[in-house]
């Protein structure tokens, strides 16, 4: 993970930014619409910098090449490009798909025609873990940052033409965050399937003998009291939360937290008659039935999970639901 939390094929931004601030010269490169199997989903950034260097990716390298061509002329004549390629069966393969496809990227230089100012207000809010969408007009040029806008497309992290097949909008969404409360052995088994489907897992334990390196290689720990960690953390509409100790003391301070919270997904461990326990404390405490039917409990999608394993599928099944708008 790089310093903004974005994956490594997501920070083309940051580091095209950077690349211009040191007077080498960038240009971003976007995936704005794909046919077929296409190696890199709609949305997928490259940079390149003016001395031929990249970050990121377009096509898994396919195309690379020529769209580094591409964009250093277009640096030198300080105009946007809109390519268009078609990716054959054989150079597909090579990057672990059966078919090709065709991709149209859209090449703009930093400063020529994509303002640094607004490049600049875009990485600040990625760092700050804000939401926005990059529109552009292919024809007109014109450009902007929009907040709250395309809610369909944010929710699920869509980017696309519109359908005036003119204006095309990338979704800029901070990465996603899962929250463990509880180092069982669910969440060992949690988290490397949650850091797969693009999650950057947290995992909350004051009891070090369960919260250990050893247990969790790599991933990251937190041995402080859950309602002290989430408060470090943070938390916003792209973090899910998952109580599993079975221990009120350390279960409900983190579930009051993020009951007052926009997370996105709260889910919590026990059965129907933990959960009834679970709720009338809640209720004492002042929560409404409204809020409380926000906590997903028992945990996860009813699939005849036996085994530690298969709970944790079916908990990251039904945080994927619960994501995309289809509460389960």
């Amino acid at each position: 993970m790089t310093a903004t939390g974005y994956s490594r094929f997501d920070h083309a931004p940051e580091t095209a930014l950077g690349w211009h601030r040191d007077g080498i010269g960038a240009a971003l490169a976007t995936v704005v619409e794909t046919w077929g199997s296409a190696p890199r989903r709609t949305g997928a950034q490259l940079a390149i910098g003016g001395d031929g260097c990249i970050e990121g990716s377009v096509s898994g390298g396919c195309v690379e090449g020529a769209v580094i061509v591409e964009a250093l002329e277009a640096l030198d004549e300080g105009d946007a490009r809109l390519l268009e390629f078609g990716v054959s069966d054989a150079d597909a393969f090579a990057v672990g798909l059966a078919c090709g496809g065709t991709i149209r990227v859209l090449v703009e230089p930093v400063g020529h025609v994509l303002p640094d100012t607004m490049l600049e207000e875009l990485v600040a809010a990625r760092a700050a873990r804000e939401a926005l969408a990059y529109e552009v007009n292919v024809e007109t040029g014109a450009r902007a940052l929009r907040r709250g806008a395309y809610p369909d497309r944010m929710r699920l992290d869509r980017s696309g033409f519109e359908p005036d097949g003119r204006t095309f909008v990338a979704v800029h969404n901070p990465p996603l965050r899962l929250i463990v409360v509880g180092a069982v052995h669910i969440a060992q088994a949690l988290l490397p399937m949650a850091r797969i489907a693009g999650y950057d897992p947290v995992i909350v334990d004051p009891r070090e003998a369960f919260a250990s390196e050893t247990r969790f290689p790599g991933e990251t720990i937190l041995t402080d009291w859950p309602d002290e960690a989430v408060a470090a953390l943070g938390l916003d509409p792209r973090t899910a939360l998952v109580l599993l100790t079975h221990d009120p003391k350390l279960d409900d301070p983190a579930l009051m937290a993020a009951l007052r919270a926009d997370v996105f997904y709260i889910g919590a461990l026990g059965s129907t008659r933990t959960h009834a326990k679970r709720v009338a404390r809640l209720e004492q405490a002042g929560f409404t039935g409204a809020e409380i039917a926000r906590i997903h409990a028992p945990v996860g999608l009813d699939i005849g999970a036996a085994d530690p394993s298969e709970i944790a599928v079916a908990i990251l099944a039904e945080m994927t639901a619960v994501l995309r708008g289809r509460r389960p």
